[in-house]
């Protein structure tokens, strides 16, 4: 390299450090309420126009509440609900109420797992085996008439990143399909026996065919199982975060709900998030409701009632984790900051970026045409986006109630959606992420 050319370079990565330590140091430790409209590049007009938008929503009965929370800079600029928390009884929504997060919990246990990444206990790109020695290493390639595995040996080894991106073959393919038929086969000889009890229980809900006590018991079941496919070759979803979360309690020593609390949960001020709730939260929870056909139908409330316990051992890394919007929107801001929020680092910057910035998967996989994901995020591209204002820097993801949300690094903002509904318009959550952006003139 010329001597120039390798001045221009050095001076460069000064001045993009320096940038780097600049807008750590300045990033907001707090959210900022009562924000100057005019001064965030805003008014009154562009917020009467989500306004209009949500309670649309509501007037249509496409909901029957939700909730919008927008921040640029850690300005708030948005935070409303709109709609009834209890159609039945007319209890209205507040941007206080909790709701089901399901996937939303995949995020917040993969920085866990991030941070023993940072205190040196593990490494992203180590062998499940290594702490977990009964990780299957064999591919499943049929099943036998007397429902065994015909296998070969994996290409490569599990690792914490197929974990986190949802690679590593754990029931997948072929022992997806077979085990789903056992279940079925065995919830179906349970009926006939005169067992009317669910198989799973709310807050039990890994899958499988028995309610598990702890989660150790349910990932040490799954490891009898072959892999569906060879790690790292292709996408499968959801089964990976539970191993992951197993994985941070073998290497932290602690059970998943304490670790995730205090590495995360508590030093964000979260302190509304959580799996399970003493009987006085249940009121603060959304009821769920269906949109069919123009109607509202009531859904299952067996999640939200299914949180309310004093004594449940089990916590998942899949689901299970509820709260209100603005606790989420911590965890986001934290994010957004490089790392830290609240007076709090929770991982370092190079960490953020080796999470948002790099896709995992294969180029051509399982979740859709140029789906990329990075270590427990979806990242955001050209091809990929709902709306054309998200930035290409964006990483997201969501829960199965409508619960969404982006970061977005290069506007500096974090938007969130959140709705409780089992069955919803796919339209609706894109339709508000338009207007957020619209809001800054974007």
């Amino acid at each position: 390299m010329k001597k120039s050319n390798f001045v221009v370079l050095f001076i460069a990565g000064v001045f993009s450090t320096s940038v780097c330590l600049a807008q750590i140091k300045t990033a907001p430790q707090q959210f900022k309420y009562q924000a100057d409209l005019k001064k965030e590049g805003t008014s009154n007009r562009k917020i009467a126009g989500i306004d209009s938008l949500l309670q649309s929503f509501v007037d249509q009965n496409k909901v029957s509440s939700v909730v919008g929370f927008v921040a640029k800079g850690g300005n708030v600029v948005y935070k409303k609900a709109f709609g009834m928390k209890d159609v039945e009884n007319k209890v209205p929504a507040s941007a206080d109420d909790y709701y089901i997060l399901f996937s939303q919990t995949k995020a917040i246990v993969t920085v866990a797992f991030m941070t023993l990444v940072e205190k040196g206990l593990v490494k992203i790109d180590d062998p499940v085996s290594k702490y977990f020695p009964q990780i299957p290493d064999r591919v499943a390639i049929a099943v036998r008439s007397d429902g065994t595995y015909e296998t070969r040996p994996v290409a490569r080894p599990m690792t914490f990143i197929d974990l986190m991106c949802h690679s590593s073959g754990l029931n997948a393919g072929i022992v997806a399909s077979n085990r789903r038929t056992e279940r079925l086969r065995a919830d179906s000889i349970r009926k006939a026996n005169g067992d009317t009890a669910k198989s799973i229980t709310p807050g039990q809900r890994s899958g499988g065919t028995g309610n598990w006590k702890y989660l150790k018991d349910a990932m040490e079941d799954l490891a009898k199982y072959p892999l569906g496919f060879d790690p790292g070759s292709e996408y499968s979803y959801h089964i990976s975060s539970n191993m992951l979360a197993y994985m941070v309690e073998i290497i932290s020593g602690q059970p998943l709900r304490q670790y995730v609390r205090e590495s995360v949960l508590e030093p964000l001020g979260m302190k509304n998030t959580d799996w399970y709730y003493e009987p006085a939260a249940l009121p603060r929870f959304v009821k769920a409701y269906n949109a069919v056909n123009g109607k509202l139908e009531p859904a299952s409330n067996m999640f939200s009632e299914g949180a309310i316990s004093k004594n449940r051992t089990y916590a998942e890394g899949g689901l299970g984790l509820n709260g209100p919007i603005e606790d989420y929107a911590k965890f986001c801001q934290m994010l957004l900051n490089r790392g830290e929020f609240n007076g709090r680092r929770i991982l370092k910057p190079e960490t953020i970026d080796l999470m948002t910035k790099v896709n995992r998967l294969p180029e051509v996989n399982a979740g859709g045409k140029n789906f990329r994901f990075g270590l427990g995020f979806e990242l955001y591209n050209q091809n990929r986006k709902t709306i054309p204002e998200v930035s290409n820097t964006a990483y997201a993801w969501g829960g199965a109630y409508g619960t969404q949300y982006v970061i977005d690094p290069e506007n500096n903002m974090i938007v969130l959606f959140y709705i409780n509904m089992p069955k919803h318009d796919d339209v609706l959550y894109p339709s508000f992420l338009s207007k957020a952006y619209q809001l800054f003139g974007k």
